[in-house]
């Protein structure tokens, strides 16, 4: 069998979970900054007025405070190789409603994960 070079490269993670506000709601900004440079999400981000946005915002620089803090030189010049949003648990409530019936009330967490890797291959 031939072998083949493996793509590992180190990658600086971040996440945050039970992020209180649905996954839906964060995933549009999570796919626009996946595979764009730290420099280009944060600028894309940060102009956005949503709630979302300033989450995932966080876990960017979160992730890229460990990049540095393990020594990388040119940590905007890393690469957002992952950007995902996770569904977490959600908390559920019971809301009476007319004739003795209830709706469920379901307030949902999500779980951010953010990986960046210097740019190359």
């Amino acid at each position: 069998m031939a072998q083949t070079k493996s793509p590992l490269r180190t990658t600086y993670r971040a996440h945050h979970y039970f992020a209180d506000m649905g996954a839906r709601k964060i995933r549009p900004f999570a796919q626009l900054v996946r595979y764009k440079t730290v420099d280009e999400a944060l600028e894309l981000l940060r102009y956005y007025p949503n709630r979302g946005a300033r989450l995932l915002e966080k876990v960017i620089k979160s992730a890229m405070a460990n990049a540095v803090d393990r020594g990388v030189r040119r940590a905007q010049e890393l690469v957002v190789v992952e950007a995902r949003v996770d569904g977490g648990p959600m908390w559920k409530r019971i809301d009476p409603r007319a004739r003795g019936m209830a709706y469920l009330i379901r307030r949902r967490l999500a779980h951010i994960h953010v990986a960046l890797a210097e740019p190359g291959e």
